[in-house]
């Protein structure tokens, strides 16, 4: 395990690792930085991070994208090597997450603490700010990290919430975020407005990495972020407690405190996101900042987002995998793995094995009971456990030779879905569909399944010696 104690340490493993790439020449703000980041998801591989030292019109800006952005850095974040291939990873991210809760330790100061801003806030002035998208309507905060606390238990730190969210930069000092109604923050803002109060918020930017991972889970209302990030670095999570009660990370850069406005709403948007598409504007509530925290020379963290794969699909990853994973097993112990790195999940596929006919249509109907399936998961397949669900060549053969759609495809209908997904109809609402690809057993009797091929022997010897052979050959 490893744990990094802000996002300037993990920057030096990358540089180390060669995975930071630095651009020394002068760039624009736009399109230069977007465009590089676009650009850095087309060449596939180990993508490295991008910092970017010399931005136009600023004299000591430094702007990094897609610190989270491959495999590789992705290995790295949890202390393995860079090579590791994915489905490891997802059985470590998931053993990690099992060891729920981690100690959360308080200290009194941070380094963000160095400057302070509380008269006359001006974000354009804290922050290199800059457009994702060309049809972006603004500058958005896409990679930062939002606290608050349930005013009707406001001490209770395991209902604390640390999400991620778009905020979009509205004006001098004002935000506006969207909210959807599966969210835990959603949960909190209904209950100050029902109080008729404001609610606060610290916003938390450029982070050490694993607390904005740990800030994308579906992990249940109460679990707190910081005992998980505690619980999959192997070390207490130092936290700092603002001025209005809120804790924030020690590592970060920047820490904006203001509130949510009680029942403020104004347009927001249109912003390119995660399926492809813009989302078009909306009437989301709106944060008022009145004091700006940050250290002498912050690093600026965003990501690039846009059509898959991007930076924002490995943050969403096995952040999205993992809970689901170790929500089924609770039910069913017999699921093997879970894939849901598809579009934040959108698409699941669970391996399991099958007790009786009609469990894996069980096994679907549980997934769309967890967080993420409320919100996120419309179409769930179902293969044997002898499927890697990280191979979508075995999951095409199950769904090619295994399924009779007369009576392995279920529709549900009318289920929600997050407001972004483009399918939704009206918005929020979408038919969701089940494929049981998995083999018939007792007392399902359907198809002509036979034996079964299996591997040659030694297959699995012959495949470490020549993945061996073959990495050797490419140094």
């Amino acid at each position: 395990m490893r744990a990094f104690k802000d996002l300037r340490e993990f920057l030096h493993l990358l540089a180390t690792e060669k995975q930071l790439l630095r651009i020394s020449e002068e760039v624009s703000l736009e399109p230069d930085l977007a465009a590089a980041g676009c650009a850095l998801t087309r060449l596939g591989g180990a993508s490295p991070a991008l910092q970017f030292d010399r931005i136009r019109g600023y004299t000591d800006a430094r702007v990094v994208l897609n610190v989270h952005g491959s495999w590789a850095n992705h290995a790295l974040l949890l202390g393995m090597d860079k090579d590791t291939p994915i489905r490891e990873q997802f059985f470590e991210f998931a053993r990690r997450y099992q060891n729920y809760p981690g100690e959360v330790e308080r200290v009194d100061s941070a380094p963000w603490q160095e400057v302070v801003v509380d008269n006359d806030v001006n974000l354009f002035h804290l922050m290199p700010l800059f457009r994702l998208n060309r049809g972006d309507g603004g500058f958005f905060l896409d990679k930062a990290c939002v606290v608050s606390r349930d005013p009707d238990d406001w001490d209770n730190d395991n209902v604390e919430n640390v999400g991620v969210y778009r905020i979009q930069v509205k004006g001098r000092n004002k935000l506006a975020i969207q909210p959807i109604p599966q969210h835990d923050i959603a949960i909190h803002l209904t209950h100050a407005e029902e109080r008729g109060e404001d609610l606060p918020v610290a916003i938390t930017v450029s982070n050490e990495p694993i607390v904005l991972l740990v800030g994308a889970m579906p992990i249940l209302y109460d679990q707190w972020e910081y005992r998980m990030a505690a619980a999959m670095q192997g070390e207490p999570y130092k936290v700092v407690k603002t001025a209005r009660g809120l804790d924030v990370p020690w590592g970060s850069e920047y820490v904006l405190e203001g509130r949510i406005l009680s029942r403020q709403r104004e347009p927001e948007g249109p912003f390119g996101e995660f399926p492809g598409y813009y989302s078009g504007g909306h009437k989301f509530p709106v944060i008022e900042i009145d004091r700006v925290s940050h250290r002498k020379d912050p690093i600026y963290e965003g990501l690039y987002l846009g059509k898959p794969w991007t930076e924002l699909d490995y943050c969403q990853a096995l952040t999205t995998c993992a809970p689901i994973y170790v929500q089924l097993k609770t039910t069913f112990p017999e699921v093997f793995a879970v894939n849901a790195l598809y579009t934040h999940g959108f698409v699941v596929i669970v391996s399991t094995r099958c007790r009786y006919g009609g469990f894996a249509k069980s096994v679907g109907m549980r997934v769309l009971s967890t967080p993420h399936g409320l919100g996120y998961a419309t179409i769930v397949i179902v293969v044997d456990e002898n499927v890697d669900p990280f191979d979508l060549n075995q999951v095409m053969w199950a769904i090619s030779v295994k399924v009779n759609p007369a009576e392995d495809v279920m529709i549900l209908p009318n289920l929600s879905v997050n407001l972004i997904d483009p399918a939704g109809q009206p918005a929020g609402i979408i038919h969701k569909m089940i494929i049981d690809a998995t083999t018939p057993i007792a007392p399902d009797r359907r198809g002509h399944y036979g034996q079964e091929l299996d591997h040659p022997e030694k297959t699995d010897e012959w495949r470490r010696r020549l993945a061996t052979l073959i990495k050797e050959l490419k140094q």
